[in-house]
């Protein structure tokens, strides 16, 4: 291993480091000091060696037999916020609800990103969005380390924005973002933001060990293959369609107030989720013929035979 200046750990337990509290070591975690240290530690780490850029874990199942190679975290020298008029740009670390509230602050709309659990980083990654507005609507462009250790700078085309996925080569590191929003009030945009809150929290059990949207909604679909019946439909109608709100494996479970979020009610492990996602999966198809798509990232190995 390179010897960077920041905090390199190895057989380091990520469990801690997601929402859903499951998931086995990383044979390497680091977390560089600035962009410096990680271009320097990218360009000295042996090509072979597989790199995972990892958000705050909103988004993610670690499985329990964790992930070979090394897993890079950013932190505090990731995760600036600075309003240039119009234009956002926010560091890959910093949260999504923190630069929506920088942003508001400023008089610029990327209200969208309120209620978006994570940072920008993932958002980046995966399109996010809410209320009818995504990333790919707002992205003026974004900084990346590359595998060989150097910055580049990748506008939206680069990027192939798709329904909640982007393309970005294999261990590049987003470091930073711009965005463009609309000119508002403060006071218009706070309050819109508390009424997205208050929205969220009346259907989503934001108080419970979840990663948001288990599945993705299946867009598109028609039960009959005819063009003028595709419609698009909701994750969670067709799980509850097929008598799955609440199903439980272990200590996972498809909420009750919301059958399209994934729960670790306490003890569960990342068999447990997957295992039970898979479950739900099954049944929708058997059910409705709709093959769901997951939305959680599940990444690493499964926990070895005869294991915890």
């Amino acid at each position: 291993m390179p010897h960077p200046r920041g905090a390199l750990t190895p057989s380091r337990t990520l469990s801690d480091l997601t929402w859903l509290r499951v998931g086995g070591p990383a044979e390497w975690l680091f977390q560089p000091a600035d962009q410096e240290d990680l271009c320097t530690f990218l360009g000295a780490l042996d090509p072979a060696t597989p790199v995972f850029p990892m958000g705050v874990g909103s988004n993610l199942i670690v499985r329990d037999g964790g992930i070979r190679g090394v897993v890079i975290r950013l932190g505090r020298g990731f995760n600036a916020i600075r309003v240039e008029g119009a234009r956002v740009i926010a560091g890959a670390a910093a949260l999504d609800a923190h630069v929506a509230r920088r942003a508001a602050e400023a008089g610029v709309d990327l209200t969208f990103l309120r209620t978006i659990p994570g940072s920008i980083g993932g958002a980046v990654r995966m399109n996010a969005g809410c209320y009818g507005a995504y990333v790919a609507d707002h992205l003026v462009e974004a900084r990346a380390v590359t595998r060989a250790g150097e910055v580049v700078t990748l506008l939206p085309g680069d990027l192939a924005f798709g329904y909640r996925q982007s393309h970005l080569p294999e261990g590049w590191v987003l470091i930073e973002a711009t965005f463009a929003g609309k000119a508002s009030t403060p006071e218009a945009l706070i309050a819109k933001m508390e009424d997205q809150i208050a929205r969220r929290d009346a259907s989503q059990p934001t108080r419970e060990r979840s990663a948001g949207s288990t599945f993705r909604n299946p867009a598109g679909f028609s039960s009959t293959g005819r063009a003028d019946d595709v419609h698009d439909l909701k994750a969670w109608k067709v799980i509850d369609a097929a008598g799955l709100r609440g199903a439980r494996r272990g200590g996972a479970q498809m909420s009750e107030k919301h059958p399209n979020f994934l729960v670790n009610t306490g003890g569960a492990s990342a068999a447990d989720l997957e295992g039970l996602g898979e479950e739900v999966r099954k049944r929708v198809f058997q059910n409705s013929g709709i093959e769901l798509e997951w939305e959680i990232m599940r990444v690493g190995e499964p926990a070895p035979v005869g294991g915890t």
